[in-house]
């Protein structure tokens, strides 16, 4: 992970079952004779995330809908460095970030606040998910360094949402990127049996995820996947490429890089970088474009 990264180290559990007594119950030795938590249960991952931003960033109260993701701290926290790096962050200047997708859990502007001083709006379009991310920003005391904004068009990106007067040095994004509900769903499972596989568990069977998938869906799964979004995201910013120095976004399959390349070529950007990153055996990225 980047080297400021403060996952880079693993789990300190000790630590982390004093930061969240809720840990305490999900954390057992595994067979490796590690403590560690059953990472396919999501009430255990919900409550290692309570612990690391409680205990590495002074996030005081933070809890998300069942039906909602609950993210991998680490890996969005490697986002957040990486775009430091892109900005040259400059530590005694205040920067601008929009968040869209910021869902229900406002994990990246959480992190970025507290590790850099950002400020943020936090952008999308399922009122649950705002309302749950604003109690968060309420009860730790971030409403005025964090703002939220509805997007009431599921069509649009940063139309309705940017507005006349807005300046920001980045934007960043996490997108849906299945093409379906259905191939969200096998994605899903996928995922979640292979971590039941390495803790032993049984299976899980397909429509035991579909009673659980509620919010998740616009989260996960869009028409034509993430290459539509991103290049619908890449059309959107030219008509705004004044009010935002970076625009960038993760890309889940570096395969998709050459269409979405092919559109900001055509969109005539003034600067494209692809920025690398590695968590344990995960590769992720992000691709980063301006027009200043």
């Amino acid at each position: 992970m980047h080297p400021r990264n403060k996952h880079n180290n693993g789990y300190n559990f000790d630590a982390l079952k004093h930061a969240n007594v809720g840990l305490k119950p999900f954390l057992k030795v595994n067979a490796h004779n590690n403590i560690s938590i059953d990472f396919s249960n999501p009430k255990a991952v919900k409550a290692l995330n309570k612990a690391l931003l409680a205990l590495h960033y002074n996030i005081v109260e933070w809890d998300i809908p069942d039906q909602f993701l609950c993210p991998p701290i680490p890996g969005r926290a490697d986002y957040i460095h990486y775009l430091a790096d892109l900005l040259e962050v400059d530590l005694h200047k205040k920067m601008r970030g929009l968040d869209i997708g910021v869902g229900a859990n406002a994990i990246y502007p959480l992190i970025g606040n507290r590790e850099y001083g950002w400020d943020f709006v936090g952008v999308d379009i399922d009122l649950t998910a705002m309302n749950n991310a604003q109690h968060i920003l309420d009860t730790n005391k971030l409403g005025e360094a964090i703002q939220l904004r509805l997007q009431t068009k599921s069509s649009d990106i940063f139309k309705g949402v940017i507005q006349k007067d807005d300046f920001f040095d980045f934007s960043m994004c996490n997108p849906p990127f299945h093409n379906s509900l259905e191939n969200a769903l096998k994605g899903t499972q996928r995922k979640l049996n292979n971590l039941a596989k390495s803790a032993g568990k049984p299976l899980i069977k397909k429509q035991n995820i579909k009673l659980n998938f509620g919010g998740q869906a616009s989260e996960l799964f869009c028409e034509g996947g993430e290459v539509n979004f991103i290049n619908q995201m890449i059309k959107e910013s030219v008509d705004y490429k004044n009010q935002c120095k970076w625009f960038t976004t993760l890309v889940s399959k570096a395969s998709n890089l050459v269409k979405i390349k092919q559109t900001l070529m055509q969109s005539k950007v003034t600067m494209m970088k692809v920025v690398e990153m590695k968590q344990g055996q995960k590769q992720s990225r992000f691709i980063a474009w301006s027009f200043l």
